[in-house]
């Protein structure tokens, strides 16, 4: 998501987005720079295009886009303002009668106090963009394939755009938007579709540009949309576009997806099964510029800083490192059809005929070993337990949108595809939030409550602490070994209860199974903020599972503090002396603990 702004971003918009990211000379109209870069018109899409007189799947006019997206009006403002000029009406009032809300001019005067306002913000791009074998399915198999996936893309995109328009859009009005409501009809976007990257190699994505004007829901009258309640939401928008898109390639296809590891102990994307990894390094050329270019940004900022930089400094020098490397777009002119001709013949050249015309085949046949090794349920319980630890450890406090987006992306990984009952994400974030999380704060912020999970446990409580805190580990591995954890003693405590035998009682079954039932796998009375112990004994195997967990854990933090120690020196302060018969990094039951903070996020 980039704001669209006057100057710059409104010239890149029209000159570069709208006409498929390349150069459009001055002059050209908007329909034959399109032709010329190879990609289709742009559509309106959105609940709001009823409030302007227009229709979902309109063809977007460079006028209309100009009035709406460039100055804030209406986008048939030019007949409004002929038709109240032949009525005699002043030019100034008919020209503010197809003004959408408050004029772009008032921001720019002199008379506006606050800065950030002489700026104004026209409009959001949201770019939707599959993951990378879906962009090597759509170019190298066949026509009918291709037409599939960009329905998946349609359905997902609308759907996501969907639930922000009902979820998340908020217009604000009054001193500093004190005052937040729902949109009243919907969102206005405008939509155009790519082909291609800057290096010319296949990704298919959109571009969904949502207009800042939006009907208040009381009187009707326009204003402007709450930009940070979409900037705070757009990694929950991200992970549901792409469960959607999983979903829709699955049933339409019968494909299936797994998890593949970019980088050694980040979190991992999910890919089409079955489709050669090699490709994916001859799709993402501009990844290996951006990997090339890293390391040089990388030196110049040990150097000048002194030390090596932190999870967010390393993003924002990879970004750096893409302005660097951006190549110009290309200037020939080639239809869809004569790019998928040239992918296919480089694709072939590089690997084999073999390898290209035989992708379905295979996909096919891995995703029948993929639906044949993962079960088509969600336990609800698991998933509760998996989403607040990882959250807790990555973040340590947490908002609502946090559990939703690792929600989402734990039924990515665990239905590989398959469709999930609507609403079985809310479903797992509201189960966290009643059963496992405490406020913190004086906003709505909230963090793992430690005694729910574990109740008596001090020594596990002790593990699990530090997991939080910014060791030499990544974020992402230390929050799936604190999962790990968590998941052996539900599965513990589930064995001592014989439950093994059957479904649980947190346990859906995909698709058939509806999401009515709230899951509370250990609690037999009212909510206390602690869970209650089975009266049963605890299966041996599953608790010297749990045991050897916490000592990887434990080990993995012991080599963490030498490494540290080598390179920085022993820290000022001296740690109290262990309390003999106590393990190492074990704390009393009377100490007071407060959740750590990282510099790492979902992303």
């Amino acid at each position: 998501m980039s704001p669209v702004r006057p100057g710059s971003g409104w010239r890149y918009l029209f000159r570069g987005v709208m006409a498929g990211d390349g150069h459009r000379a001055p002059g050209t109209s908007l329909r034959a720079a399109q032709d010329e870069a190879g990609v289709p018109p742009g559509v309106w899409k959105g609940g709001g295009l009823a409030a302007v007189g227009l229709a979902a799947g309109d063809v977007v006019t460079e006028r209309q886009a100009e009035l709406l997206l460039g100055e804030g009006r209406h986008p048939d403002a030019d007949r409004i303002e002929r038709e109240l000029l032949d009525a005699g009406h002043d030019p100034a009032a008919a020209r503010r009668a197809a003004v959408l809300g408050r004029p772009i001019e008032h921001n720019r005067s002199p008379e506006t106090e606050k800065a950030k306002e002489r700026i104004p913000w026209l409009a959001f791009d949201l770019v939707f963009r599959p993951p990378s074998t879906a962009h090597i399915a759509w170019a190298l198999m066949d026509d009918e394939t291709r037409r599939v996936l960009e329905e998946c893309q349609d359905t997902a995109r609308d759907k996501t755009l969907a639930w922000l328009e009902e979820s998340v859009a908020q217009i604000r009005w009054g001193s500093g938007g004190k005052h937040r409501k729902p949109v009243r009809d919907g969102l206005i976007v405008t939509v155009f579709r790519h082909y291609e990257s800057r290096a010319g190699q296949p990704l298919l994505h959109d571009h969904a540009v949502v207009s800042i004007r939006a009907r208040r829901p009381d009187d009707g009258t326009w204003g402007n949309l709450s930009a940070d309640s979409l900037l705070a939401n757009i990694v929950a928008a991200d992970t549901l576009y792409t469960l959607h898109f999983m979903e829709e390639v699955s049933a339409r296809l019968g494909w299936a997806w797994e998890p593949r590891e970019v980088t050694s102990g980040r979190r991992p994307v999910m890919e089409i099964a079955g489709i050669d990894q090699r490709l994916i390094g001859w799709q993402s050329t501009r990844r290996q510029q951006i990997e090339d270019a890293l390391p040089v940004l990388t030196a110049r900022y040990e150097e000048r800083q002194g030390h090596p930089p932190g999870e967010r400094a390393t993003y924002q020098l990879a970004c750096q490192a893409a302005d660097q490397t951006r190549p110009p777009k290309r200037t020939e002119p080639l239809s869809l059809n004569g790019l998928r001709a040239r992918w296919r013949t480089s694709a072939i050249a590089a690997f084999g005929a073999c390898t290209v015309y035989r992708l379905a085949q295979r996909a096919r046949a891995a995703a029948a070993a993929v639906w044949a090794r993962v079960k088509p349920a969600v336990d609800i319980a698991l998933a509760a337990v998996d989403t607040v630890a990882v959250v807790y450890v990555m973040r340590g406090a947490f908002a609502r949108r946090h559990l939703l987006a690792e929600a989402r992306r734990h039924l990515a990984h665990a239905l590989r595809g398959r469709p999930h009952p609507p609403g079985l994400d809310e479903q797992i974030v509201q189960t966290v939030v009643d059963d496992y999380t405490r406020p913190v704060g004086r906003g709505r912020a909230m963090t793992a409550d430690l005694r729910a999970l574990y109740p008596h446990d001090i020594g596990e409580q002790a593990v699990l602490r530090p997991l939080t805190r910014n060791r030499s580990a990544p974020p992402y591995e230390r929050a799936r070994l604190a999962a790990g954890a968590l998941a052996t003693r539900v599965r513990a405590v589930r064995r001592a209860e014989r439950l093994n035998s059957r479904a649980g009682p947190g346990a859906v079954v995909v698709p058939a199974a509806s999401p009515g039932s709230r899951p509370r796998p250990f609690r037999t009375g009212r909510k206390t903020g602690r869970l209650l112990e089975p009266e049963t004994g605890v299966d041996v195997d599953s608790v010297e599972q749990t045991r050897r967990t916490l000592e990887a854990a434990a080990a993995r933090l012991r080599d963490g503090i030498r490494e540290r120690a080598a390179v920085h020196g022993p820290r000022p302060q001296t740690a109290p002396a262990p309390v003999a018969g106590t393990p190492p990094h074990t704390e009393q039951p009377g100490t007071q603990h407060t959740p750590g903070r990282t510099t790492g996020g979902i992303a």
